[in-house]
C-alpha cells in the first residue's frame, strides 16, 4: 500500500503543478520546470530520486521543491492510514479518494493560491455517487425528518445526508464571504473555499464537515497569527484558507469520527 501511495503521490505531483496553469495532466511527460529537460526513468523515482539527486535537478543543478516528496510521503500516509482503518473495501476506496483529491487542493492553494473547479467538480460528483453505495452520516437528516414525522431508508438518507452536508459546508463559506464583502467591499474568502466545503460535504455529511470547519479555522489561527505578530514578511500575507480546510479535512476524514463521538457524549448528544 505504502508503494501505491508513492506511485499515487508522484501523480498528484503532476496535477499540482499543471492544473492551476491549465495545463494537461497527461502529456508532455515529467520535466524540469528550469530547464524544461525530460526527466529520465530513475530520476522520478518517488522520494528516492529526490534523496539520491540531493534536491538538484541532475541536468542543470536547479534545486527541486520540497513539496514533491513532502506530497508523495503525505499520500502514503493517507493510503496506508485508510487501509489499515478500512482494509480492501468500499470505504477504503471513498477515503482514499477524497484524501488525494484533498492533498492536490492543499497544495494547490499553498503554492498557487488556486481551487482548481475540475478537481471540486469531480470531488462533488464522486462524493453523491459514493453517497449510494457507503453511507453518509445521517444523524442531523434523521432527527429532521422525526421532528417532521418522516423518514427515509438507505441510499435515499444517505444521499440526502451528503447533500446536506455540501449545503453546510458551502453555504456557510457562501454567507461569511458574502456578508465579509458587502461590510468590507473586499473579497474575504475566494469562491474556491466555498467549491472545497461543498466536495468535503458530500463525502463527510454535516457533523464531519462542521468538524473540518472548526478544525481549519484553529489550525489558520494557530499558523497565520503568530507569523503575522512575529514577522513583518507575513504582515497583510494572503493566506491559503483552503490549505488548513484540506488539512483538516483528511483528519476529519480518517480520524475525525474518534472525536465527534467524544464531544457527542461529552455534551450528551450521542444516540
Amino acid at each position: 500500500m505504502a508503494l501505491f501511495g508513492l506511485a499515487f503521490g508522484s501523480f498528484l505531483n503532476v496535477c499540482i503543478a499543471r492544473l492551476p496553469r491549465g495545463e494537461s495532466i497527461i502529456s508532455p511527460r515529467s520535466h524540469c520546470p528550469k530547464c524544461n529537460r525530460p526527466l529520465r526513468w530513475y530520476d522520478n523515482i518517488p522520494v528516492l530520486s529526490f534523496l539520491l539527486l540531493r534536491g538538484r535537478c541532475r541536468n542543470c543543478r536547479a534545486p527541486i521543491s520540497l513539496i514533491y516528496p513532502a506530497v508523495e510521503l503525505l499520500t502514503t500516509a493517507v493510503l496506508v492510514v485508510a487501509f489499515a482503518r478500512y482494509r480492501l473495501s468500499p470505504e477504503f476506496i471513498k477515503h482514499s479518494v477524497l484524501g488525494m483529491l484533498l492533498i492536490v487542493l492543499v497544495f494547490t492553494d499553498l503554492t498557487h493560491r488556486r481551487i482548481p473547479h475540475p478537481v471540486t467538480l469531480l470531488g462533488m460528483a464522486l462524493g453523491l455517487l459514493l453517497s449510494l453505495i457507503i453511507p453518509v452520516d445521517s444523524r442531523p437528516v434523521d432527527w429532521i425528518l422525526q421532528r417532521l414525522g418522516s423518514e427515509l431508508s438507505f441510499p435515499f438518507s444517505s444521499l440526502v445526508a451528503s447533500l446536506a452536508g455540501a449545503a453546510v459546508g458551502g453555504g456557510i463559506f457562501y454567507a461569511v464571504a458574502e456578508v465579509f464583502f458587502r461590510l468590507t467591499g473586499k473579497e474575504g474568502l475566494g469562491f474556491g473555499d466555498v467549491m472545497l466545503m461543498l466536495m468535503v460535504g458530500t463525502f463527510l455529511g454535516v457533523p464531519l464537515t462542521l468538524l473540518t470547519i472548526l478544525l481549519g479555522s484553529i489550525l489558520g489561527t494557530l499558523v497565520a497569527v503568530p507569523l503575522e505578530l512575529l514577522s513583518s514578511r507575513f504582515r497583510h500575507h494572503p493566506w491559503p484558507f483552503g490549505t488548513f480546510l484540506g488539512l483538516a479535512a483528511i483528519y476529519a476524514s480518517l480520524g475525525g469520527q474518534p472525536l465527534l463521538e467524544a464531544y457527542l457524549r461529552w455534551a450528551g448528544l450521542a444516540g
